[in-house]
């Protein structure tokens, strides 16, 4: 597994994956597709670190982090969605189990935290079949968001 920082070379990567999955965009910002202008606002920033993920020599996902939310000084995952054509293989588990185990050996944090939409049923299975318990709500972007943390 190898995560590569996205760069203005590899937006248009990113943005192909994002845009394969619509109804997570629909879920999230009510269209079914994201321009190149919202894909680089989210992973080219200056607060988090937006990877590709690469199996063998395809992309498969992207995965967005956050070191420290101000909020509440934890990291966050802001991000992990596979390219639709991998969905259901088994690769979204490895892909968080190697993203675990890199943030692990780099930090010396405690725990990892990340929001999961409150209608998105799948991906708040997917989280809890990965470790991660509930801990309260919040409000993102005028959004419910089910907030989760899991222990190292």
């Amino acid at each position: 597994m190898i995560f590569e920082l996205i760069t203005l070379k590899s937006l248009e990567i990113a943005r192909d994956i994002v845009n394969s999955n619509p109804s997570y965009n629909v879920l999230e910002n009510g269209h079914p597709s994201r321009t190149i202008e919202e894909v680089s606002n989210e992973f080219l920033n200056t607060f988090t670190e937006s990877y590709l993920v690469k199996w063998e020599e395809e992309y498969i996902g992207v995965i967005d982090f956050l070191k420290n939310n101000p909020k509440d000084n934890h990291p966050w995952i802001g991000l992990l969605m596979i390219h639709h054509n991998y969905h259901s293989r088994g690769y979204g588990k490895k892909v968080y189990l190697s993203f675990e185990e890199k943030i692990i050996s780099q930090h010396s944090w405690k725990c990892v935290r990340l929001g999961v939409l409150k209608n998105n049923k799948k991906a708040r299975e997917f989280w809890e079949s990965m470790g991660f318990t509930y801990y309260g709500s919040s409000e993102w972007d005028n959004k419910v968001v089910s907030c989760y943390e899991k222990h190292f």
